[in-house]
């Protein structure tokens, strides 16, 4: 008897500290990894190789096919102001669609800093939630520093970590949906990318009223992305407003709840302004839901 629970406890030890190194290597790394994938700026386009496909100027990367088509669309409204002679049918004055030419050409051969601004607008908002909260708590609002505190406090500490108590549960239900969350952030991440390398198209895409909803689409789609990392800070900065020294029961609940806020961010962000959906589970027909 007393052989069988040694044998017991002593795969309870192990399989505890299995768990244990694993949460441990998933701390040292998951988290900073969040904190870069969550938070961008313009430093998202600072690849030489993505400069080289968005293109700088405008005889190289994607630019140089977007001036191509612009000079279709003036080839194509040639024909169909041609043809309004005979047809009768309602065409804008060519001074008004040349004027809008020059200035959505200008603005295409430019889309590299004005989405530039637009990250840096986004990320200035972010940072500014999380310095406010850097001066009320004199802690860094990020990922990384969130879990450090709440480790110490009551899920990893000096002793034995035990997966099947009510703390080990806990942790390995926020340590499992953490890694759905650098998922579904990391998804997020490439279609920023996705969408700056639209921009020339979408601004393009202004200068005919048959193509201007795709700049609507588009421009749903970058806010709802970029407006995640604002909902993030926020929610940070609200953890990083509870004391979990304590380790009441009721705090660890919420915390468990603020990471699933994480997780439906996007979801939330969707039902107010529309956009793509960063959640695996969603189906990809709603990508330009109005």
């Amino acid at each position: 008897m007393e052989n069988s629970t040694n044998i017991a406890q002593t795969i309870i030890e192990t399989i505890n500290n299995i768990f244990q190194n694993l949460f441990s290597s998933i701390d040292n790394n998951l988290y900073n990894i969040l904190d870069d994938i969550t938070f961008i700026s313009s430093d998202i386009m600072n690849d030489s190789y993505f400069e080289k496909i968005l293109g700088t100027s405008s005889s190289d990367g994607i630019l140089v096919i977007a001036n191509s088509l612009l000079f279709g669309f003036l080839l194509y409204y040639s024909i169909k102001y041609l043809l309004s002679h005979f047809t009768y049918c309602t065409v804008e004055s060519p001074s008004q669609f040349i004027f809008k030419t020059i200035i959505f050409g200008i603005s295409i051969n430019s889309s590299y800093f004005i989405i530039t601004q637009i990250l840096d607008l986004t990320s200035i908002v972010s940072l500014g939630i999380r310095n406010i909260g850097e001066e009320l708590f004199n802690k860094n609002i990020c990922f990384s520093e969130l879990i450090s505190d709440i480790n110490n406090s009551f899920f990893i500490t000096n002793t034995s970590f035990d997966i099947f108590s009510l703390d080990g549960i806990i942790k390995t239900t926020l340590t499992m949906s953490l890694l759905n969350l650098v998922f579904t952030y990391s998804f997020r991440y490439i279609m920023i990318k996705v969408f700056i390398l639209l921009t020339p198209f979408s601004i393009l895409s202004l200068l005919l009223k048959n193509t201007s909803w795709f700049f609507q689409a588009w421009l749903r789609n970058l806010f709802s992305l970029l407006f995640i990392q604002i909902i993030v800070s926020i929610v940070l900065l609200i953890l990083f407003s509870m004391d979990y020294s304590s380790g009441n029961l009721l705090i660890k609940f919420i915390y468990v709840g603020a990471i699933f806020a994480l997780i439906k961010s996007n979801s939330i962000v969707r039902e107010f302004v529309g956009g793509v959906s960063t959640t695996f589970s969603q189906n990809v027909e709603n990508f330009f839901k109005k």
